[in-house]
């Protein structure tokens, strides 16, 4: 399995990042533990989290995911088999969206003591915080990657304009500048990506994770109808993909995943994989199959008339 280059950066990836939203919310910790041991024992290493993960769960108040993979971490020794990508910025009981100074200083701090470790290898703005001037954030940032507190960082929901003025304030007074970029982005959600970032991250090189990389699992195939949100806790975030176009992704899919003999969720990881854009696509598993499912995708050879058949039925 080949590694993959995260932008300028030394910081070298297997290509599939494991999404870490589920633990704390559909998987308990013992669980997450289970699944991150299968996951790095594969040869993956790059594990995405953030200090919201699971806020929207009730009885949650953030952290929750941090909490289990610094658990992890600590019981099973593996600090220096992984990299541990996080994001700050959301909000945290605050009632509001910051990255201001004083509270990136203290969002890394919270992250830090939950995940056991010494540096974060990756930290990520989750969404933009438009009261903060983006120099005040990326000033805030390089002071994190001076004292050796982060080694890299990175930017997610920004917009296409901050993330510019974002780069230029870093070239302008010789900070720490993103290397990564984390867009939504699949195949059933394309446009937005290929029309606003694409060009974007492959001018500036930075490393796109994109996220929802199986549109919440309705890229497993495992949602034909209305009938079957009731599958999982994720259902009724799949209803909006139960349209025309979504049907004839599944049924392209369906053409590929059966012609390799693999999944669904399989042949959709590997179209993004196919794409030069991509660095490290981010999904999630709950349990073995799925999470095999996930893997297979880094060794799957698409030809040209299965990347065109699928380009085709997701054309927007």
């Amino acid at each position: 399995m080949k590694k993959r280059n995260l932008g300028a950066s030394d910081l070298s990836v297997a290509p599939i990042a494991f999404g870490a939203n589920v633990f704390g919310w559909t998987l308990d910790e013992k669980a997450s533990f289970r699944i991150l041991d299968e996951f790095v024992d594969h040869g993956f290493d790059l594990i995405d989290t953030a200090d919201t993960y699971s806020t929207w769960v009730p009885g949650n108040q953030g952290g929750e995911s941090e909490t289990i993979i610094g658990n992890w971490l600590k019981n099973s020794n593996k600090r220096d088999k992984v990299i541990i990508a996080t994001k700050l910025g959301g909000d945290m009981g605050q009632g509001k969206k910051d990255l201001s100074a004083s509270y990136v200083r203290k969002a890394v701090e919270a992250s830090l003591q939950r995940l056991k470790i010494d540096y974060i290898d990756l930290y990520q703005t989750h969404y933009d915080d438009l009261n903060t001037p983006v120099e005040e954030t990326l000033e805030a940032l390089n002071k994190l990657v001076e004292e050796g507190k982060v080694r890299y960082i990175g930017t997610s929901n920004l917009s296409p304009e901050r993330i510019k003025e974002s780069l230029e304030a870093s070239a302008s007074n010789n900070w720490a500048s993103y290397i990564s970029l984390q867009p939504l982005y699949n195949l059933h959600e394309r446009e937005k990506f290929e029309t606003q970032y694409r060009d974007l991250a492959k001018e500036h090189n930075l490393a796109v994770l994109n996220f929802y990389a199986l549109a919440s699992g309705f890229l497993s195939g495992k949602y034909r109808s209305e009938d079957d949100l009731n599958k999982s806790q994720r259902g009724p975030g799949i209803k909006k993909y139960l349209d025309e176009r979504g049907f004839r992704i599944l049924s392209a899919l369906d053409k590929v995943a059966g012609e390799h003999n693999v999944s669904q969720a399989t042949v959709a990881i590997a179209w993004l994989l196919h794409k030069p854009a991509i660095a490290a696509p981010i999904a999630s598993a709950t349990n073995s199959a799925q999470l095999s499912d996930l893997l297979k995708s880094a060794s799957l050879s698409l030809s040209q008339e299965d990347m065109n058949l699928l380009d085709d039925a997701s054309a927007y």
